[in-house]
């Protein structure tokens, strides 16, 4: 079977000042269809900005990454944005729901973009809530529901219209330990349910554990790749929360990920360079804004949400 993604000689240098600093160094990766993936590193280790390669928020130095037969590097802005829309979700860290609409309408959003009828949109927004739990929560609005409830709603939009690849970026970063476990089970239901291929980065190498295969990058460059045959997550901290949250005790090999993880990321701490994933991690959150930009090209959201009586006669 053909990976659905495939990185060649991938190679990432910012410009900072008079510095080059290198993000990425020759990077050759295979991801397979319905493979989930745990990037996982310590700040400034590359992992955001590989994330953002591989859904083509950046262009590479040097270098080609692939989704599909599609060089998605070689892509314009406004090619890049019809693709993205077309067959990849994103789970953000901030949630990035738009605050003025339901959770329904946040969830639906995509599918307002690709021109998917009202009725259509409601129907597949209600079905992916209920697929996180949150069916009660279809009216409300993101001031009107907790962290834990707005990323799940998150996670409702990254997977309707079931798209070839959903990546996240620390989708758990804002959570507590009890919430992430809820969080990480419906990301993982949502992908395995329907072989979509899950990217995530995280800098716990407890959370990483769920995954199938956890690739671990230092200074750009990836310094392993384990085949994980039994995913099951472990909670941080040398396992601290085992107990109080009755998680079953961890295999040998996830502690070796943890332990390896961590090891990593104390060796390199004096050489982190943070402006680099701050770049990165605001080109990630950002993305919500340029996906309505694209929009806004076939009519604005307050355009549409005008016609919505209009709409729903027609229908």
């Amino acid at each position: 079977m053909a990976p659905i993604i495939k990185v060649k000689n991938l190679r990432k240098v910012y410009k900072i000042g008079k510095e080059r600093v290198i993000a990425l160094n020759n990077i050759n990766i295979e991801l397979e269809e319905g493979e989930v993936v745990s990037i996982v590193g310590p700040s400034g280790s590359g992992k955001s900005t590989l994330l953002n390669q591989l859904a083509g928020l950046e262009k590479p130095t040097k270098g080609d990454v692939y989704i599909g037969k599609n060089n998605i590097s070689k892509m314009s802005e406004n090619e890049l944005a019809v693709f993205r829309q077309k067959y990849l979700g994103f789970v953000f860290q901030s949630y990035n729901l738009l605050p003025a609409l339901t959770a329904a309408e946040n969830v639906a959003l995509p599918m307002v973009f690709k021109g998917v009828g009202k009725k259509e949109r409601e129907k597949e927004a209600k079905k992916e809530l209920d697929r996180v739990g949150l069916l009660d929560r279809a009216n409300h609005k993101p001031t009107e529901m907790s962290g834990g409830q707005q990323q799940r709603v998150g996670i409702a939009r990254a997977f309707i219209g079931t798209p070839k690849v959903v990546f996240a970026d620390e989708p758990t970063g804002n959570l507590d330990s009890k919430t992430t476990q809820t969080v990480l089970a419906g990301m993982l239901a949502s992908a395995k349910e329907r072989a979509i291929t899950f990217v995530m980065v995280t800098h716990d190498p407890g959370i990483a554990a769920v995954a199938d295969r956890v690739i671990t990058i230092i200074d750009g460059e990836i310094i392993s790749d384990i085949r994980n045959e039994n995913p099951g997550f472990v909670p941080s901290v040398a396992l601290q929360y085992a107990a109080e949250y009755s998680v079953v005790p961890a295999e040998e090999h996830h502690e070796k990920v943890a332990e390896q993880s961590l090891t990593a990321a104390n060796a390199t701490e004096e050489k982190q360079n943070t402006t680099v994933e701050e770049t990165s991690a605001k080109t990630m959150q950002g993305i919500a804004e340029e996906e309505s930009n694209a929009a806004k090209e076939e009519g604005t959201l307050t355009e549409m949400h005008d016609k919505t009586a209009v709409e729903g006669e027609e229908e």
